[in-house]
């Protein structure tokens, strides 16, 4: 008989699971890779009862004992957050001037979660926030083309030349813009509100696009992320996804790829 006796050789070895030790800690949902790195540059951080100041150190949060200022650093609970940003909040930890955060719309004792993209400090509608660092990864990277829908009003009539040049393409600088789909949802006697989907996420893009086209944005909101849906969020509220939303999103993604 073959395999399956005593002493059937050694067990396969283990993939390598070490990342850099600022990568372990927003891993962990400890903080962001950014905010974990300044606390390993500070002396704050030790690994296995030593500490460390070399935020690249290869460890494995699995097996390595980290540790923040002497207390054990332990994996938090996964959190996946809606959040309906108002405009005149800008999406970052802290703002050296002094502008409102999209943090102080969270309420207090939720472990740290970090943004999923960005919204411009203009614009509004849904942000995804989470400590899984891993999922967020997978939702920005340029190859889950997951699509984004925007409604946007802008300060013209439009018609459907705008429309086609829209999904044509402009040139801004070094990049070459274009949006997925565009079509009209309604218009007044001063202005259009357009549908805009994206699979891609530039900064501004579609900001620069209409800026290039000669159109001027007067309100960017975005309704949805892949099958999730702004809905009845009131702005500055958050809620967590539900088992549902969350594996909608996963599906989504994984077939895009």
């Amino acid at each position: 008989m073959s395999g399956g006796g005593r002493g059937g050789g050694r067990p396969p070895a283990r993939p390598d699971a070490r990342v850099s030790l600022a990568r372990a800690l927003s891993k962990l949902g400890y903080a962001s890779r950014s905010r974990s790195r300044a606390l390993v540059l500070a002396g704050r951080v030790s690994v296995n009862g030593r500490v460390v100041a070399d935020p690249e150190l290869r460890v494995d949060p699995a097996r390595d004992r980290l540790a923040v200022d002497g207390r054990a650093v332990k994996p938090v609970r996964r959190l996946y957050l809606a959040l309906h940003k108002p405009p005149d909040v800008v999406t970052t930890a802290s703002d050296e001037r002094g502008r409102a955060t999209v943090y102080a719309l969270l309420r207090p004792g939720l472990p740290w979660v970090g943004p999923v993209g960005r919204l411009d400090r203009a614009s509004e509608g849904l942000l995804l926030l989470t400590n899984d660092s891993r999922w967020a990864d997978r939702i920005t990277s340029p190859a889950s083309h997951l699509d984004k829908t925007y409604h946007v009003r802008i300060d013209r009539l439009a018609d459907d030349a705008l429309l086609r040049a829209m999904e044509a393409g402009v040139r801004s600088g070094d990049d070459v813009l274009a949006v997925k789909r565009a079509a009209v949802l309604r218009a007044g006697e001063d202005g259009s509100w357009l549908e805009v989907v994206l699979d891609e996420g530039k900064n501004r893009q579609i900001r620069r696009i209409l800026e290039a086209l000669g159109v001027a944005v007067v309100r960017l909101v975005r309704v949805a992320i892949g099958p999730l849906a702004l809905g009845e969020l009131p702005a500055g509220e958050h809620r967590e996804l539900t088992v549902e939303e969350k594996a909608a999103i996963d599906a989504a993604i994984a077939g895009s790829g």
